[in-house]
């Protein structure tokens, strides 16, 4: 029986059926024609770090899931090189009523666009009132129809991150199943917030997954609050805790690093990096967006405890 055949004689590349039953692999996700915008709240001034951390968590949201149209607005922006919340939405808006009017013009068939123009995800692992009412308030002032998720956290892959971050800095194994040993391993973890009490309890949930991870107790306390971080390391250090070690509950353009220092000295101990572009998180803020839009497949999920 002949094969089918292109140019010059040569074989086509016929696609594969699809495997029927239970077992047949899943058709892959993509962002649905002309699905709102995913865009990136980014807090803190902005700097070439910044930008680079939040360029990398949208990259690995595209990755997820093709045809993602990602942008970053930059709560303290300048307009220029970094533009504002406001700004993007503003624009967003703008390009899609003008791919819409080309259509028009070109005389497709096309509805006019209805819906949220984008959804706004706070690059945030907690709540923080302050910055969430800073979007709010960028939201409101565009005067563009955009749904606002909830921050990232908290989810057991923000401790899967906290725990790669320790290991990194040689204050956690990174397997507890493996039989060898960290000296510097720390036997009591401060899991350090921004954002006053609220944050405090939302960390805590992370920290309990944290904490079960490192079977070793893990205590969430205020960066911004004077005294927490010292009052949680005497606690942790009364309850039989002596090598403590501080674990920044942030993805980090949201505070200034010299409070992490400051933080770290203050309770005696070394610290941690925070989050960072850590890949889970660009895998969270991709589920928020899917989740707000109904088109969620399945929630990103943690590793398990070793």
């Amino acid at each position: 029986m002949s094969s089918p055949t292109g140019p010059a004689g040569l074989p086509v590349r016929m696609p594969r059926p699809r495997q029927p039953g239970r077992h047949r692999r899943p058709e892959p996700l993509a962002a649905p024609e002309g699905a709102p915008a995913l865009v990136l709240a980014v807090p803190g001034m902005p700097s070439a770090a910044t930008r680079g951390l939040a360029e990398e968590v949208v990259s690995i949201a595209r990755s997820e899931l093709p045809g993602l149209d990602a942008r970053i607005g930059y709560l303290d922006g300048d307009d220029g090189e970094f533009p504002t919340l406001q700004s993007v939405l503003t624009h967003t808006a703008q390009e899609r009523t003008a791919r819409y009017e080309q259509a028009l013009a070109a005389g497709a068939d096309v509805k006019q666009p209805e819906g949220p123009v984008a959804v706004v995800v706070p690059l945030l692992a907690g709540p923080d009132n302050a910055l969430l009412r800073q979007v709010r308030q960028a939201v409101m002032e565009s005067r563009i129809a955009a749904d606002l998720t909830d921050v990232l956290g908290p989810h057991p892959l923000l401790a899967e991150g906290l725990h790669v971050r320790l290991s990194e800095a040689g204050l956690a194994r990174a397997d507890r199943a493996r039989l060898f040993t960290v000296a510097t391993a720390a036997d009591g973890i401060i899991l350090a917030s921004v954002g006053g009490e609220e944050a405090v309890q939302a960390a805590g949930i992370t920290g309990m997954l944290l904490a079960a991870r490192l079977a070793v107790p893990v205590m969430a306390a205020a960066l911004d609050q004077d005294g927490s971080i010292a009052a949680i390391a005497e606690q942790l250090r009364a309850s039989g805790s002596q090598n403590l070690a501080l674990a920044p509950y942030l993805i980090g353009p949201e505070i200034d690093a010299g409070l992490l220092e400051a933080a770290a000295a203050e309770a005696g101990c070394a610290s941690s990096d925070a989050l960072g572009p850590y890949p889970a998180i660009g895998k969270l803020a991709l589920a928020k967006y899917t989740t707000a839009l109904g088109i969620a497949p399945q929630q990103p999920q943690g590793a398990p405890v070793r």
